[in-house]
């Protein structure tokens, strides 16, 4: 039984194939095409040219892809959202799409609503759902919008009015019509929650043109009989199904899938990881084998949302990033040759200079033609370097919970352009095949379901809501494709609310199984 794995990234598509004892049997790297599509084509049909095994016994196949983050960084391909809110009058004085950047409201049409409905804080029914008024902006809706996101104040609480929507937009547009619930989404913050939604219902078009692309590119290399699986960014997998209505968590799974691979390289559960790429370099720290997630906001493409993320710094720094002396002052990216680093660096033959060339150079690394970068200047060389180290150890810095030196996991194509010793890092770690962490992460993931919700321990003990909520997520990580006898549970979360009166808490827990 064999598994496939592949990752794309801003400069390269990286795929491998794992046996059934998760060994790596082969790996490429392909660069990423302007569609994505094809760079994905590529990569598979040049791992598979490289073995010789029977496909029939490939079954499982992962994709972890940008191309979620992507459509909203550069507001391509995004659906026409219709915003309901329900909360009139109460929430009418801060309206949806507030703080939105112009351009991003325009492409998803600007549609919403305000209507009765939703919920105070501690439970009780703010007002009643009147349908007759959703049945009507549903009407005047026909045509323009191809997605609509549901928002109930409080419905972290009690869901049963968003759900009660979601089922009268299907009686109105059929039951194919995408639909993201707020409550089954985001966090409590009703902006922030609303803000998450919204990006989920736009990315409906992006994720079904992704999933049927990769389901298509298997079936033309001849690989059938297999369950495919698409990554979030919690570092675990989710069906395709489940990815198409909750297309947001595969944001920012990049990262974690190579967080997720070094710990499995490494052999480490608990560390810190440097992922460094063509064009970005990653920081993130592992926690039980698990990425570190956000405790704040997060803004995606400028968009304040408070859904799970991540807790990952991002530089400007890769192996094709851009080297350039400014009024004698050196600079190191952010913009990078990406995946023309082939054709562009120095030691390929082109005329930028980059990290990479710096890196020959000196002599850490045996790439290209190190003859066509001898005429650079070694101690111009060691300035650049210092700089590339001045860069990291910042950012390992802001991800550090105290003032001890590090353990540093190294992975990623471009970390020969990392120097051997960082300040406040006690040893760096280069993991073998650490060039492909992001397939393994991939290919080696878990499935998980998380479920959050306010509970009141007054009205219902603690125990008894810790067995709602593990329910819950054991219901979200079987719809997600874990197998329900191999489901357990990793994490729980408990913050009391300090202005509600009878002790209610906000209890986020999650599970991981395996795959069926």
């Amino acid at each position: 039984m064999y598994r496939i794995g592949i990752d794309v990234g801003g400069t390269n598509t990286d795929a491998i194939i794992l046996d059934q004892n998760h060994h790596l049997i082969h790996s490429v790297k392909s660069p990423t095409s302007l569609d994505i599509k094809t760079g994905i084509e590529t990569a598979l049909r040049n791992l598979l040219k490289e073995v010789n095994i029977d496909k029939s016994k490939i079954t499982h196949a992962m994709l972890g892809t940008t191309q979620c983050t992507n459509a909203i960084v550069e507001r391509k391909k995004l659906a026409k959202v219709g915003v309901i809110r329900l909360g009139y009058p109460a929430t009418a004085s801060v309206l949806p799409y507030t703080a939105w950047p112009k351009d991003m409201v325009e492409n998803l049409s600007g549609n919403y609503c305000l209507v009765h409905g939703g919920y105070e804080y501690d439970g009780q029914l703010l007002s009643e759902l009147d349908e007759g008024e959703i049945k009507a902006h549903l009407e005047e809706w026909q045509e323009k919008v191809e997605s609509i996101a549901i928002v109930g104040v409080f419905s972290s609480i009690k869901n049963d009015q968003e759900l009660r929507v979601r089922d009268l937009i299907h009686e109105v547009y059929g039951e194919e019509f995408p639909v993201s619930c707020s409550s089954q989404i985001g966090s409590v913050g009703l902006i922030e929650r609303e803000n998450a939604t919204i990006l989920n219902a736009a990315l409906c078009k992006v994720i079904k043109t992704t999933t049927e692309g990769f389901v298509h590119a298997l079936e033309e290399e001849g690989i059938t009989n297999v369950e495919v699986y698409l990554c979030q960014n919690d570092g675990t997998l989710m069906s395709v199904e489940y990815a198409k209505h909750f297309p947001i968590l595969t944001i920012a799974c990049g990262p974690t899938n190579s967080i997720r691979g070094a710990s499995y390289l490494a052999q480490i559960k608990n560390t810190m990881v440097l992922d460094v790429g063509g064009t970005t370099s990653d920081i993130g720290v592992l926690q039980d084998g698990f990425p570190r997630e956000s405790s704040v906001a997060v803004e995606v493409g400028d968009i304040r949302t408070n859904f799970r993320m991540p807790d990952i710094i991002s530089v400007g720094l890769g192996g094709g990033s851009i080297v350039r002396v400014d009024n004698g002052t050196i600079t190191v990216g952010p913009d990078s040759v990406g995946y023309k680093i082939g054709e562009e660096a120095l030691v390929f033959g082109g005329n930028t200079l980059t990290t990479t060339d710096i890196a020959v150079r000196l002599g850490l690394a045996d790439v290209g033609d190190k003859s066509l970068v001898e005429h650079i200047d070694e101690e111009f060389a060691k300035d650049v370097q210092l700089k590339i180290s001045s860069l990291i150890e910042q950012a390992i810095d802001k991800m550090k919970t105290s003032s001890e030196d590090v353990q540093l996991v190294l992975v990623g194509g471009g970390s020969i352009i990392i120097p051997d010793s960082i300040q406040g890092v006690s040893n760096i770690i280069q993991a073998e095949n650490g060039d492909v962490a992001n397939a393994i992460g991939a290919s080696i993931a878990q499935i998980s379901g998380q479920y959050e919700q306010i509970y009141i321990y007054s009205r219902e003990p603690r125990e008894e809501s810790l067995k709602d909520a593990q329910a819950k997520a054991v219901k979200q990580a079987v719809l997600a494709g874990a197998a329900a006898n191999t489901i357990e549970l990793v994490e729980v979360e408990e913050t009391p609310l300090a202005y509600h009166p009878e002790n209610a808490t906000r209890l986020r827990v999650k599970v991981v199984g395996r795959m069926e």
